[in-house]
């Protein structure tokens, strides 16, 4: 039986400043959790209502509970059988983007559902590395980790001052500007800074001053109304894409990030 402590503190990490000061984050589901573990986090505790799970990556005793008490501790509608309290990586020092490799930042992205989902993206694309402003949405918070679909295990992602990390970047830097060049005519850089803005005012000001390739994604209904902009997940999906697809596949593949 769970505690009425662990279910305390399992629902206390919806909130950034608990995860950060228990440096705890909520995993749920086979796939996420497996994906993390195999990836090199480690579980402080695991909960399921399943008996299979098998592997050396399920390395952490397993607390069996009902289908009611999970849906006690789940954070989703619908609970997936396992939840886990994920323990956060110790920080590395930053390293900051050079022209070696392909790296995304992200400026003021706060939806949860998109943050995750470009963090699915630059997984699917081999980039190993998101920069993110200091009011970007937390990817620890559960809704961000269950977007990544596991993915968070190959990224990783970096906080702080995005306008001192592009200063100090040795590449170009890549911005999605309503005032910017045809993508599709751009002759792209195999490395590079992609940077993607807020979902409504964009790129702020003090880091579009910092951009220095103005890139647009062209809409191809002219003249008539349509869309007023594109999602900011798939816009980066769609800028990722048009970046990899003139280089050869050994060139997109990235190392994992040290946990």
């Amino acid at each position: 039986m769970i505690s009425r402590n662990q279910i305390k503190l399992i629902r206390s990490l919806e909130l950034k400043k608990n995860r950060r000061r228990e440096q705890l984050f909520v995993a749920e589901g086979p796939k996420v959790i497996g994906d993390l573990l195999r990836g090199g986090y480690r579980a402080h505790s695991i909960f399921a209502t399943r008996h299979d799970l098998t592997g050396d990556h399920w390395q952490t005793d397993i607390q069996p509970v009902t289908d009611e008490e999970l849906r006690r501790i789940s954070f989703l509608q619908h609970p997936q059988e396992v939840l886990a309290l994920m323990k956060m990586p110790t920080e590395q020092p930053l390293s900051y983007p050079t022209d070696e490799q392909l790296s995304l930042a992200l400026d003021g992205v706060q939806d949860p559902g998109n943050m995750g989902t470009i963090v699915r993206v630059a997984d699917w694309f081999g980039i190993d590395t998101i920069y993110c402003s200091m009011d970007t949405a937390d990817v620890y918070n559960p809704k961000v980790v269950q977007a990544t679909m596991g993915s968070l295990a190959h990224v990783k992602v970096v906080y702080g001052d995005l306008a001192d990390i592009i200063r100090k970047a040795s590449c170009p830097v890549y911005g999605t500007l309503l005032d910017g060049q045809n993508i599709y005519e751009q002759a792209l850089t195999k490395g590079g800074l992609i940077v993607m803005g807020n979902e409504g005012n964009g790129i702020s000001a003090p880091v579009r001053e910092l951009v220095t390739h103005r890139l647009l994604i062209p809409n191809y209904h002219q003249g008539s109304e349509t869309a007023e902009s594109l999602n900011v997940a798939i816009a980066t999906a769609i800028t990722c894409a048009e970046f990899r697809r003139s280089q050869p596949l050994s060139s997109c593949s990235a190392p994992l990030p040290h946990l």
